[in-house]
């Protein structure tokens, strides 16, 4: 460094923060070699601060905007050539620090695991979590600076985002434990919660020397246990509804409600492909849904009358006897009383009426089974002639 450079340094007179970073809180002044020269202007734009740190203490704190006059030791010229053979440092060492003091709006939190705490009316236990946004801005620079930046020459908002952050995570969940609302009451009452949770938290960031506002809970969901507790009970106070519901029916709805599956029916069965059979069915349905409901009540009767004569008559055959017609599994003839013969054979040996396909017969006790004379075949019983030579079996 030649001896021009330090008188260049020496006569430095303006300090101010021009165009700052918006994601910096605090920005250290980079003077030359920590030198202030007497009686140096110091601007302070609209929404800053500077705090003026003069032999490792705190001598100043300018909270608003204008232009400001600095008193120190290093006198102009004076301290460059005394400091000559020390490489124009001075002891005298001094520092200005620009502070943001403007409201920092929507800074995101969230909260980094599950919130647990038991349901107070499904007592269930919960895992939650929540997500929003606040507002921060610095009340005291001296508190703030002496508590949090120390020496540090930047501090990022971010840093002082995540300590809120940190220190709300547990007095949230206490919030949640006694505001005694049910998992479903808790979206309708974010703003009271999130109220109540400012409160709670105001005195932990007074003394560092910041506040927050406008505290946020804009969203909450539950972990994949919770959710699939909530599914069940959703599932089963939905057909308790149903059951509810379907008790305060009255007669007239349940026939309209009966009326409406019907058509429904009917139209299912129209528009079936088997053709004329379902437009059968379709028919049949249609009907009956009218009788039910009291319409077409004389072709209802009409109907019922034709299905009775249409009913099928019982089977009938003639008397062995006398030939009268009878029925086919009456046991005697009503005419001549004689036994009903139908289903009766001759037995093969004595001639007595048996059972058709009795194996012996209940007279004379033998076999059914006979072989034809004339080719020596069996044959059935009752059998007139053979099926394979032709032999009269009567003979």
């Amino acid at each position: 460094m030649g001896l021009f450079d330090g008188f260049k340094n020496q006569m430095r007179s303006v300090i101010e923060w021009v165009d700052p970073d918006p994601d910096i809180l605090i920005w250290q002044w980079q003077g030359t070699n920590d030198e202030l020269k007497n009686a140096s202007k110091l601007i302070i734009n609209p929404g800053q601060a500077a705090i003026f740190v003069y032999e490792g203490q705190v001598k100043a704190v300018h909270d608003f905007p204008g232009l400001f006059e600095l008193k120190t030791a290093n006198i102009p010229f004076w301290t460059t050539i005394s400091k000559f053979m020390q490489a124009f440092t001075s002891e005298h060492k001094a520092r200005i620090y620009f502070v943001r003091i403007t409201e920092f709006l929507n800074q995101k939190w969230g909260t980094k695991a599950p919130i647990k705490y038991n349901d107070p009316v499904y007592k269930f236990p919960v895992g939650m979590r929540a997500f929003g946004n606040f507002s921060f801005h610095i009340t005291d620079p001296r508190k703030f600076f002496t508590e949090i930046v120390s020496n540090q020459e930047l501090v990022p908002i971010s840093a002082i985002r995540n300590v809120i952050v940190d220190r709300i995570m547990t007095p949230l969940a206490d919030v949640f434990a006694e505001a005694s609302f049910s998992y479903a009451e808790i979206d309708k009452n974010r703003l009271e919660l999130s109220k109540k949770l400012s409160e709670m938290v105001a005195p932990e960031f007074a003394p560092l020397g910041f506040e927050m506002s406008d505290f946020r809970i804009e969203n909450t969901d539950f972990d994949e246990k919770t959710q699939e507790r909530i599914d069940k009970i959703s599932d089963k106070m939905a057909d308790a509804q149903a059951i509810n519901a379907m008790g305060q029916i009255n007669n007239q709805g349940l026939h309209a409600y009966s009326t409406i599956e019907q058509l429904n029916a009917l139209n299912t069965a129209a528009g079936n492909q088997n053709g004329m059979a379902g437009a059968g069915v379709g028919m049949g349905m249609g009907m009956g849904m009218g009788m039910a409901g009291g319409m077409m009540p004389g072709m209802g009767m009409g109907m019922g009358a034709q299905a009775a004569q249409a009913a099928p008559a019982t089977p009938m055959a003639s008397c062995g006897s006398c030939g009268a017609q009878i029925k086919q599994n009456a046991k005697f003839c009503p005419e001549c009383g004689k036994p009903n013969s139908q289903g009766m054979v001759s037995c093969v040996h004595c001639q007595a009426q048996i059972k058709e396909g009795a194996k012996f017969c209940a007279e004379c006790g033998k076999p059914q089974a006979a072989s034809c004379p004339g080719c020596n075949k069996p044959v059935p019983a009752g059998t007139k002639f053979c099926p394979e030579c032709g032999h009269n079996m009567t003979q």
